[in-house]
């Protein structure tokens, strides 16, 4: 896997994947940002939500479950000295399908959490606590 970041202007950053895609990454206006993209640590924080939720669905699809919708909400706090790496991260899943098991989406959460989700494992091996919980939803 490989990327590249480059630099524009202020602290504006475009990085582009190996497969081509591109995120702008902006700074806060008062570090000398424009605030014209998402931050790199929020970036990390979204790459892991993204993760997991690919896990969650690829799991439920797999058990046969009338998945329709999922979302990861993810909420992050911060050490206050630097480096602010990330302390906590929680994750709260948003789950929606017709006739879902519960003990499906238990289960799917916590294989992800425990077993697939490299960026969860990776962040946690580093000493983030990460949680997690989920919601049910009927679809209409």
């Amino acid at each position: 896997m490989k990327a590249t970041v480059k630099w524009t202007d202020g602290r504006q950053f475009v990085a582009e994947s190996g497969s081509g895609h591109s995120v702008v990454m902006d700074g806060n206006p008062d570090n000398g940002g424009r605030n014209t993209g998402a931050r790199p640590m929020e970036l990390l924080l979204m790459g892991m939500g993204g993760c997991t939720a690919y896990d969650v669905i690829n799991i439920l699809e797999k058990s046969r479950q009338q998945v329709t919708d999922c979302v990861a909400e993810l909420s992050a706090e911060r050490a206050d000295a630097t480096p602010a790496v990330f302390t906590q991260i929680h994750v709260h899943f948003v789950v929606t399908g017709r006739n879902l098991k519960e003990s499906q989406v238990k289960r799917a959460t916590e294989l992800s959490a425990t077993k697939y989700c490299s960026a969860s494992l990776m962040l946690a091996a580093g000493g983030v606590e990460i949680t997690h919980d989920y919601e049910i939803l009927e679809a209409p």
